[in-house]
């Protein structure tokens, strides 16, 4: 009986003080886009592209999101040519986009002059083999000559504050990158310091988004040798941006397909607020429901129930805050979903079991053998019905899309849980239940559940 108690002890300190540990240090479950608001967005790519080159869209979008500081993007591919981009949390609608939709080619290229926009005409396309006249920073026009080093040259690219407090980005190419940049960087070197033919300009887009002039130490003969470079962007909140997003920029390069925005929309988070409000309101409900009917119809094996309840629900939403600080797991209102539904999957368990036991008892089973007995038979049959619900939710995951994941996630989570309380909590704390009065005797026993009268005194001599 010692272990049994220290089974369920130990069951309890897990689901409830691994609990109070995680809200008691600040963490919470991560929200999803339908609960925290944010925006989503549809992008769509020409009809014949392959399936490989979305793939790698899809790979370069999350990385610059995430490093753009945005947690728990979500990108997917729908259908054959499209994107689903959901951003949780973002308020600043244009920058994100700007951040996603990012589409051409990257490269660097040498300043040939610079001009008021007013004076010159923009090309009508650009290619990094030719010459063009292109936007540039500062509302500047800038003329770039031709480029072989691109983006795909550029092996890392991180934002850093330098030695003066300026920030700068530190670049680092590879051994075929390196060389090209070299000569780049030579070629710009040999003219004087203020002539813009001294600068190097970072296309993207068929716009100028950044052109750092060569220091005054490189030497034109040599250039910048050794596949590292640092490009100096000044002080302030604003310097630590822009050093930021160029980083982004740099080192994911562009995406391999151009995609066009199809749809755009914006969820309030008043309004995930309120769902997510009434789906607790729901889970509850449900809950007093159901605690309702056990406690009613099994008596003192209910309010084991109730306990368990409690115990699963506790694990749930732990490992719902685990998964999310360290995987980026969010719950979406679909997951809230699952989770009130697998609040009947728990509940079915329960009542296998005490059918099981109920049934051991009323055939004159002693309680305490009908405990272990009804478990190893109800066991089998919670195994297989938590095995088929585990499959279902499997496949969701993988073929279906957008929220019906979050359903998903939600019921497999919830069916394994069920395993380990069924396993560990419910058979021992029942056990510990049938040792005593009132498990054994009056209106709350299990006999009494059973329907099955205990024993006077005089029968039991007489037996």
């Amino acid at each position: 009986m010692a272990r049994r108690a220290v089974a369920v002890l130990l069951i309890l300190a897990f689901a409830w003080g691994g609990l109070a540990a995680a809200l008691s240090a600040g963490l919470a479950p991560a929200l999803g886009l339908d609960l925290r608001g944010g925006i989503s967005v549809i992008l769509t790519a020409p009809e014949d592209t392959p399936q490989e080159q979305l793939e790698q869209a899809v790979d370069v979008m999350r990385n610059r999101i995430v490093d753009a500081g945005v947690d728990e993007p979500e990108i997917s591919i729908q259908g054959d040519n499209a994107v689903l981009v959901q951003l949780p949390g973002v308020t600043d609608t244009e920058a994100a986009l700007g951040i996603i939709g990012q589409t051409g080619q990257l490269s660097f290229r040498p300043v040939l002059e610079v001009a008021d926009p007013a004076t010159v005409t923009y090309s009508d396309s650009d290619t990094p083999d030719s010459d063009s006249w292109l936007p540039g920073p500062s509302g500047l026009a800038y003329h770039v000559g031709p480029s072989e080093l691109v983006g795909s040259h550029v092996d890392e690219a991180v934002a850093a504050p330098g030695p003066t407090g300026a920030y700068v980005v530190n670049l680092a190419f590879g051994s075929v990158g390196a060389e090209l940049f070299a000569e780049l960087t030579a070629q710009a070197a040999s003219f004087p310091i203020g002539d813009p033919r001294r600068e190097i300009a970072i296309v993207l887009d068929a716009e100028v988004i950044n052109a750092p002039p060569v220091a005054s130490d490189v030497s034109p003969n040599i250039g910048i040798s050794g596949g590292q470079a640092i490009i100096t962007l000044g002080g302030g909140a604003d310097a630590r941006d822009e050093a930021e997003e160029l980083a982004v920029v740099l080192r994911y390069g562009a995406l391999p397909v151009e995609l066009e925005r199809q749809s755009l929309q914006q969820v309030s988070a008043t309004l995930g607020e309120e769902a997510l409000r009434t789906g607790v309101i729901a889970g509850l409900v449900g809950l007093a429901v159901v605690g309702a009917i056990l406690l009613a119809y099994y008596r003192s094996l209910g309010l084991v129930a109730m306990l368990g309840l409690s115990v699963f629900g506790s694990f749930l939403l732990l490992v719902f805050i685990l998964l999310g600080e360290a995987g980026g797991l969010t719950l979406t209102l679909a997951g809230v979903t699952g989770i009130i539904v697998s609040i009947g999957i728990t509940s079915d368990s329960y009542i296998v079991y005490f059918e099981r036991l109920k049934e051991q008892v009323r055939n004159g089973v002693p309680v305490e053998e009908a405990v272990d007995i009804g478990f190893k038979k109800a066991f089998r049959t919670i195994l297989t019905a938590d095995f088929v619900s585990f499959t279902g939710a499997f496949l969701l995951w993988v073929l279906a899309i957008g929220p019906v994941k979050g359903f998903a996630v939600s019921l497999g989570i919830a069916t394994l849980i069920d395993v380990v309380v069924a396993r560990w909590y419910t058979v021992n704390a029942v056990k510990m239940l049938a040792s005593t009065r009132l498990g054994q005797r009056g209106w709350l026993s299990i006999p009494a559940a059973a329907g099955a009268a205990h024993p006077t005194k005089t029968e039991e001599v007489t037996a």
